[in-house]
């Protein structure tokens, strides 16, 4: 490490103390400093990691913590970076607070954005790149899925030798070749049975040919074991697979992966796959079945991901939802609820969450009257909109309480009929409503 290597690395592990011990935050702002200072601090910062990426466009943020969790039950020296903090500024931060042991194996698992990963791999060479899934998400940021696609491929360009884990059901991954190893992963839990997807279905043209797909079996949107019956183009050969699922609940899920019985403290059928994806990358690096059981196994609710509230004697989830997929499949996972549930819906529009907030119409609202909610709050900067789009859904006018202020939100909960309410709200939603309740007390140092 040169003298300008040292130096950045100094000056942002300063700011990171400072930031950390008098104002209990500050994830990203260190690395900024210190790209400012040497734009290549990165490249040195992780040169002697074994560096695994995570990246798509649902899941990142679980699947990340599962495999961190999973190859901890091996290794010691496991580096992740927080949630929120995966561009490249996080990036940095991340390998700035990293404290290691000389000697031993070291690990990066990191979360990195669709968008930011050609500029991280600049200066990262991972060994690993994990792609979860591709759905429209934010298009007036990453554009058409193909266009994001385009993105993570260029990333993993610039690290031609690593091995490419993708999630083998997703026809997209398998729409182009690469410079890179592929290996697969994906659900064969079913008997083969000729079906369509949903006409309202993005990414399902054969990408040789341009006809439509046909599929063996559908998990959920466009995954599944698909196959075009124009040409030769097909789902992939599953390296990791999983085939059975057991009992689904809303708060956790049952599945047999490589012969191997395995559970999660988390529902929906979305987050099996999150699972699954972990659990290859645990037989990747040679993990036992016991060892991937029990990182499976830890009961740590992720930032806005089916995170459990308290606020008064309302027992309160919190789910981030961002595009028409993740909803649906978060819509989902609450009707498997055996109780009843009331429903807040915090809706806002800045850059983290996309401008456009048109895919709330893409959403399948409609599902929510499968559930006699007794009453529903919508919060955030477009409220109007939610509070619209909710009774196109079909939810009585008299049942919404339409609130202008986080605080309002907060304080009208208690007051819900129900003891269970599920939160759905988007990304900088969640952040606000996080600080709402830490300044209130509710929550404890942001936890």
């Amino acid at each position: 490490m040169n003298i300008r290597h040292y130096f950045a690395a100094s000056v942002g592990k300063t700011a990171q103390w400072v930031l950390k011990t008098f104002f209990k935050g500050g994830s990203s702002y260190p690395g900024k400093i210190a790209l400012e200072l040497d734009p290549k601090i990165l490249d040195h910062l992780a040169k002697d990691y074994e560096v695994i990426v995570v990246t798509g466009t649902n899941g990142k943020t679980l699947t990340t913590a599962l495999i961190v969790k999973i190859l901890q039950q091996k290794f010691d020296n496991v580096l992740t970076n927080p949630t929120g903090a995966n561009m490249v500024q996080g990036i940095v931060s991340t390998f700035l607070s990293a404290k290691t042991k000389k000697g031993q194996k070291k690990f990066a698992v990191l979360e990195i954005d669709e968008a930011s990963l050609a500029k991280v791999t600049t200066y990262i060479k991972p060994k690993l790149f994990v792609f979860t899934n591709i759905f429209r998400d934010q298009m007036d940021r990453y554009g058409e899925i193909y266009t994001t696609y385009q993105m993570i491929l260029d990333g993993a360009a610039h690290a031609p030798e690593a091995t490419i884990l993708a999630n083998g059901d997703s026809p997209i991954f398998n729409s182009k070749e690469t410079p890179n190893p592929r290996i697969y992963y994906g659900f064969d839990h079913l008997p083969d049975e000729e079906q369509m997807a949903h006409p309202n279905t993005d990414g399902i043209l054969c990408p040789h040919c341009q006809h439509i797909l046909h599929y063996q079996m559908i998990t959920y949107a466009n995954l599944g074991k698909y196959y075009c019956p124009y040409c030769d183009f097909k789902r992939p050969e599953l390296d990791y697979r999983l085939t059975h699922l057991g009992q689904m609940t809303n708060v956790s899920s049952e599945f047999t992966i490589d012969q191997h019985d395995y559970k999660i403290e988390v529902g929906g059928l979305y987050n099996v796959y999150n699972a699954l994806t972990a659990a290859a990358v645990g037989e990747h690096y040679g993990l036992s079945a016991d060892q991937i059981r029990h990182g499976l196994g830890y009961d740590e609710k992720i930032f806005g991901r089916q995170e459990v509230i308290q606020i008064g004697d309302k027992k309160c989830t919190l789910v981030l939802v961002k595009n028409p997929v993740g909803l649906n499949q978060v819509i989902d996972t609450m009707n498997l609820s055996p109780e009843e549930f009331s429903l807040v819906c915090l809706l806002n529009a800045n850059y983290a969450d996309g401008i456009d907030i048109s895919w709330i119409w893409d959403g399948s609202y409609e599902n929510l009257t499968k559930r006699d909610i007794p009453q529903v709050l919508t919060g955030g900067d477009r409220r109007q909109d939610m509070t619209f789009r909710l009774q196109v859904a079909g939810i009585a006018e008299d049942r919404i309480t339409e609130l202008a202020s986080l605080n309002d939100v907060i304080k009208k909960i208690p007051e819900l009929p129900t003891e269970n309410v599920y939160i759905l709200a988007t990304y900088t939603a969640v952040l606000q409503l996080r600080q709402k309740l830490t300044e209130q007390g509710i929550l404890k140092g942001g936890n």
